[in-house]
């Protein structure tokens, strides 16, 4: 269950300092260190907003004036347009997987409530209901945007949170959104507990989505790199060939025709293909993706370059 305000709030730290903040007005956060004196953060919609804008591609001018709307289009969907954006987007078999294991894991903590960080949680990602479930998973959430389901505002390149806080991160479609995914992966590292836990789904063959504030793509080998600093549970394909080929249709016509809706519904006419997915082996499925998954635990020492070759275990793999 999402934490109340007043326990995120006693958990929330300056992003540029680490120190610790209280509320000194309706609207105003500042640092209690006193050298800090100069810093203060405001709330905008009852949400604290904890960005270093001297590092960040927002600006606070444009949160304070449209009380922290989202930057990007967010769709409300219909009953009719529900149904079919899950027939187009249905739920990975491989999200499950991982959300039950880790699921399974946060629950097994033992003689206190387990804290899980949920970075873009503007709205409740595909699968991750269960999560918000439990009312032994204390969730802290946060996004760039104000949401009813975060209790902050901040830039993931600098989380407002201490170390060695969560026992659990997820982050699901936002390291293509951030200019440093490095930075944003040093971070969780920094606010995971010991052998706390990583869930990241990011794209790989996917096209540009949410205009200006996309930047990046990885295979299932980058992705391993990224969280070099982890040891792996499990990690590959989220989504094989079949969604990847989707997504293209739809974009070959939205750009012949110059039209979204041509392209929405010629990705319709071939939502089956994603469904190809399931009989295609999971070495082919890992070259060509639409996006991949990675699964892990926080660790001591990161992996070498050399063992990210060895990591591969796609189709081109060659076997000596």
């Amino acid at each position: 269950m999402l934490v109340n305000e007043q326990e995120c709030l006693d958990a929330l730290r300056c992003p540029r300092t680490g120190s610790k903040l209280e509320r000194v007005s309706s609207d105003k956060l500042e640092p209690v260190h006193p050298d800090d004196t100069e810093t203060s953060y405001r709330v905008v919609g009852g949400k604290p907003v904890m960005i270093d804008f001297s590092e960040s591609v927002f600006n606070e001018s444009d949160i304070v004036h449209t009380e922290a709307a989202s930057p990007v289009e967010r769709k409300h969907y219909g009953r009719l347009t529900g149904m079919i954006k899950k027939l187009l987007s249905p739920t990975k078999k491989s999200t499950v997987t991982n959300v039950n294991r880790l699921l399974g894991e946060l629950q097994a903590t033992a003689g206190r409530p387990a804290k899980l960080l949920v970075i873009g949680g503007g709205s409740i990602g595909q699968g991750m209901e269960p999560l918000y479930e439990k009312r032994e998973i204390g969730v802290y959430a946060f996004d760039v945007y104000a949401s009813p389901l975060i209790q902050f505002i901040a830039d993931a390149h600098h989380i407002p949170l201490p170390d060695d806080f969560f026992d659990a991160v997820v982050i699901q479609a936002v390291l293509e959104h951030v200019l440093q995914p490095a930075q944003v992966v040093s971070e969780i590292w920094r606010v995971l507990r010991d052998e706390g836990l990583v869930y990241a789904e990011t794209p790989f063959m996917q096209q540009v989505h949410e205009g200006a504030f996309d930047f990046t793509r990885f295979s299932e080998s980058g992705h391993r790199y990224l969280f070099r600093w982890f040891e792996t549970i499990s990690s590959g394909a989220n989504g094989g060939p079949g969604t990847q080929f989707m997504w293209s249709v739809d974009y070959l016509v939205r750009s012949v025709f110059q039209s979204v809706l041509l392209g929405k519904l010629a990705k319709l006419a071939f939502f089956w293909t994603q469904y190809l997915d399931a009989i295609i082996p999971e070495r082919y499925a890992e070259d060509g993706a639409s996006g991949v998954y990675f699964y892990g635990r926080k660790a001591k020492e990161p992996i070498s370059a050399k063992e990210i070759i060895d990591h591969y275990k796609g189709a081109q793999r060659k076997h000596t």
